[in-house]
């Protein structure tokens, strides 16, 4: 077979990297989070978080939904009566299963999440999406898994949420083919973007997980090779591995470099030639470089600092220092999967600072030695930063909005040159405000 694209990395990279380990207090999302995109995604589900008002008010907050919409997800509130023993919590729970059932016939799958109230008293979810399952059975499918925030991360909810999932995925037809599974949510147009990229490319049928329809679950087994389309599924991948499924190592499609990678994962385990890779990726290849060449002369030089939020700060560091020249004031992610990170830690540049876990208080004491130009944080941290004149960008804005791909490279860079550009703006509009309270004439000010 052909050899691909070559992909140049660092000297020696990050593989065998030390990493600063902190385990302290942390600033991050709960895992409730997750079903902001998954309930978009798996159009036929229903997610009801077990918990609290905050639950309740924290989604609502997130989503951005209006009182009178009506979104495919709810809180079933637990209130002074269940703590306090007055109340049955599974009769309650039933009751409330059972009329929205009613209400929403079109839901096939029902999702049962936990939360931090929930897993204080204790209120065994598990038996709970049994007992229901096999009550609605065969229309509607329950299952459950936890949100709660209180040893998660935000992305965490996704990654448990399909984890939850792989036990029902069914098996292939005995003597099929092998093919291609993509894991980890993708916006539909990302989705529709890559599943043409795998067709021209021969590849295929390729299933994505979690599909659009519940009633659509990919078949999974010993001739199903899958590509993570995100970095924070470890769960799901252990569970994939466990129904004899085959991961591709690749780094993570973000990016030109990291897209071509990914996409070259596959092809080589399928055996496309380099000239049919060349060829087919090289018109979107082209414009995505050609793109990011002008994002570059806003970015090049500046120095970023990750806080550990997503689990995506590692292929982001790589796609920033790599492709756009910006230089790594520290990475910092709130777990380090090395295996399935190997690919990336051999890309980021020799000497990269990585930091994993977090101990908010002494990771705030080097972000403020740093100084970098831009800081990607969770929200909690934001406002407190600017307030100290640093520049942010919200960690939670890359995990809503589409990256992956060629298409979207340009915009993934936008969102870290957008800030920049805001500052200098202020910058500039500060210095001719005083410049006319002065009576003289400002100085020319650079946007970027």
């Amino acid at each position: 077979m052909s050899t691909m694209i070559p992909i140049q990395p660092a000297s020696r990279g990050c593989a065998d990297a030390p990493v600063l380990k902190e385990r302290g207090q942390r600033e991050v999302f709960c895992g409730l989070t997750g079903i902001i995109w998954l309930h978009r995604k798996i159009q036929d589900a229903f997610f009801l978080v077990v918990g609290s008002r905050t639950c309740a008010h924290l989604i609502q907050s997130a989503a951005g939904v209006m009182i009178f919409a009506e979104p495919r997800f709810a809180t079933a509130i637990i209130d002074e009566r269940d703590l306090a023993g007055l109340a049955d919590c599974n009769d309650e729970l039933d009751r409330v299963v059972t009329r929205l059932i009613e209400r929403r016939p079109e839901i096939k799958l029902l999702f049962l999440v936990g939360s931090c109230p929930s897993e204080v008293i204790k209120l065994d979810l598990s038996r709970a999406a049994q007992r229901l399952s096999t009550r609605f059975n065969p229309g509607v499918r329950v299952l459950n898994y936890s949100g709660s925030g209180i040893e998660t991360t935000f992305t965490q909810g996704e990654d448990a949420c399909l984890a939850s999932l792989v036990p029902s995925l069914p098996a292939p037809a005995e003597g099929a083919p092998a093919e291609l599974m993509v894991v980890g949510t993708l916006a539909d147009v990302v989705e529709d973007q890559f599943a043409r990229l795998f067709q021209q490319l021969g590849i295929g049928p390729v299933r994505f997980f979690p599909p659009r329809q519940a009633t659509q679950l990919p078949p999974v087994g010993p001739n199903t090779r899958f590509l993570l389309a995100q970095p924070f599924l470890a769960d799901t991948a252990l569970a994939l591995e466990a129904r004899g499924a085959q991961r591709l190592a690749s780094p993570f499609p973000l990016g030109v470099e990291g897209t071509t990678a990914w996409l070259q994962a596959a092809a080589s385990a399928f055996g496309v030639s380099a000239d049919t890779f060349a060829r087919v990726t090289a018109p979107a290849r082209e414009r995505a470089a050609a793109a990011l060449a002008r994002q570059r002369s806003q970015l090049a030089g500046q120095r970023i600092f990750f806080f550990p939020d997503s689990q995506l700060e590692i292929p982001l560091a790589r796609f920033l220092s790599r492709e756009l020249g910006m230089s790594l004031a520290e990475v910092g992610t709130p777990y380090l999967h090395r295996s399935h990170m190997a690919e990336e830690l051999a890309l980021l540049p020799e000497g990269t600072f990585l930091s994993e876990g977090q101990d908010v208080e002494k990771q705030l004491d080097r972000c403020r030695a740093a100084r970098p130009d831009i800081v990607v944080c969770g929200l909690g941290l934001a406002n407190p930063l600017e307030a100290e004149g640093l520049t942010t960008k919200w960690a939670i804005e890359l995990v809503f909005t589409p990256i992956q791909g060629y298409e979207q490279a340009p915009d993934l860079a936008e969102l870290f040159a957008r800030p920049l550009v805001r500052r200098g703006r202020l910058a500039g509009a500060v210095a001719s405000a005083t410049a006319v309270a002065a009576g003289t004439q400002p100085e020319a000010v650079p946007c970027n």
